[in-house]
């Protein structure tokens, strides 16, 4: 197993210890539910004490043969040591029972939701699963092209329902709040929490604006060739990656040259590259790389792809 192998091993057997503890914690102890067969095991504890993570390993193994024989040797690779891993660390964190730290219901649906949407969220982001209705929802999408979400959205509103009749409508109501502060949750950590955002501004002084970013933001620009639908127009499209703190820098310049600019701001996750996730190049380098990529284009040596190709932050 190499380096890499092992590391996301490692993070997929994080996210579990946390979701699992999240459930023995804050939702079983206010006999909450969790969604998908997890769920359905607590609702089996319940009434028969039977462990949950036994259950869920149970529930999953027709589950894993249909998805083997459906969506292949890949596929079942990548979930099974999620799906097993899981189920060992919700019975093996079920002393926790006794430690509940929250007797409020709505407090433990919300503490509970939160940390067992950061516990799946690592194990969604290093590529791993717990099982249970992601399987069947990617089978379902296979054959039927239905929604992923919506599936298991409506896999889960069975189980409400079941519950609602089982154990009165609070509960049911406590566990829906748990179940979207859960996937809200998970979300953000497969999302990543620093966000950028994503400029595009079209101005008749596109150079000009972007020379300023440049020079006066420390960003790269990236210039698109664009025409209007109307006027027929050719333009130059500026687009660029900034921070939530530069946002107002690039409107003071865009509006300082074109006050009739067209400005768009788009929220951006998961940004990689020079400036982000790799060491920021000096103004001075990105000015000479400029420089030569304009030569190149004067001299008939570009790539003929239009634009220029400055656009290293």
């Amino acid at each position: 197993m190499t380096a890499r192998h092992f590391l996301r091993a490692l993070g997929i057997l994080l996210g579990c210890l946390i979701s699992s503890s999240s459930i023995n914690l804050f939702l079983i102890p206010n006999h909450l539910l969790s969604g998908g067969l997890t769920g359905i095991g607590i609702i089996v504890y319940f009434l028969t004490g039977l462990p949950v993570g036994a259950q869920v390993l149970v529930y999953n193994i027709p589950l894993l043969i249909a998805a083997y024989r459906t969506l292949g040797r890949e596929y079942i690779g990548n979930v099974i040591f999620g799906t097993v891993m899981f189920s060992i660390c919700v019975d093996a964190t079920h002393f926790l029972n006794v430690y509940a730290p929250v007797p409020d219901p709505m407090l433990a649906a919300i503490f509970g939701g939160v940390f067992n949407g950061i516990g799946y969220g690592i194990i969604f982001r290093n590529g791993g699963s717990s099982g249970g209705l992601d399987i069947v929802a990617a089978i379902v999408k296979k054959y039927y092209s239905f929604n992923m979400g919506g599936v298991i959205f409506g896999f889960n509103c069975v189980i409400m329902a079941g519950s609602a009749l089982m154990f009165g409508p609070v509960p049911a109501m406590y566990t829906l709040i748990s179940m979207f502060v859960s996937a809200t949750l998970t979300d953000k950590v497969v999302g990543g929490f620093v966000r950028r955002k994503a400029m595009i501004l079209i101005s008749e002084a596109a150079e000009l604006i972007a020379e300023d970013i440049i020079h006066e933001v420390g960003r790269g620009v990236t210039f698109l060739d664009g025409e209007g639908a109307f006027t027929n127009q050719r333009k130059r499209v500026i687009f660029c990656v900034v921070s939530l703190t530069q946002i107002a820098r690039i409107k003071n310049i865009a509006n300082h040259f074109d006050p009739m600019a067209f400005m768009l701001v788009l929220d951006a996750n998961e940004v990689m590259g020079r400036g982000f996730t790799l060491p920021m190049v000096k103004i001075e380098e990105m000015l000479r790389e400029r420089d030569a990529a304009r030569q190149e284009k004067k001299a008939g040596t570009a790539d003929g792809k239009g634009g220029d190709t400055w656009d290293k932050p």
